[in-house]
């Protein structure tokens, strides 16, 4: 199976989890039928718990970035927090949310988590281009470096 990143065609397998999510986000209907926040959801936490059966990276730590980037942390799952970011005017209902915060959700979801796999990616690279002198380079460390508190 192929998917199409920026006019490639390039293996499922060989992709990077960033490339992954940008060819799902461009054509969700594709990977999940009917095309909404909440489906969209379910299908990355099935991806997530796919990739942690089978040893992947899945979305570990996304929960974290995304308190870490909000600030503030809540009694919310991490597609509560996505919202809280998208749609800081609230919500009534998470399972039916109107057209219009419905497609904003979608395309702030998108937004993070590219943001949160180019960083991990970063962080990634970081650790390999510093394996030799033993100082690696996680998410963690550019988050508080981009707060100051590192």
């Amino acid at each position: 199976m192929t998917g199409t990143n920026e006019g490639q065609t390039k293996p499922l397998e060989e992709m990077s989890e960033r490339e992954y999510f940008a060819c799902v986000g461009h054509r969700p209907g594709m990977f999940m039928g009917k095309t909404s926040f909440h489906t969209i959801t379910a299908f990355l936490n099935g991806y997530d718990q796919s990739a942690a059966r089978h040893g992947g990276q899945g979305l570990a730590g996304w929960s974290e970035w995304l308190i870490a980037r909000r600030g503030r942390d809540c009694n919310h799952a991490w597609p509560g927090q996505v919202l809280h970011i998208a749609l800081p005017h609230g919500w009534d209902t998470y399972w039916d949310l109107p057209p219009d915060d419905d497609k904003h959700a979608i395309e702030v979801l998108y937004e993070l988590l590219d943001e949160f796999a180019a960083e991990r990616e970063a962080a990634d690279d970081g650790c390999k281009a510093d394996e030799t002198t033993g100082a690696g380079i996680t998410a963690d460390t550019l988050r508080r470096t981009s707060e100051g508190t590192a």
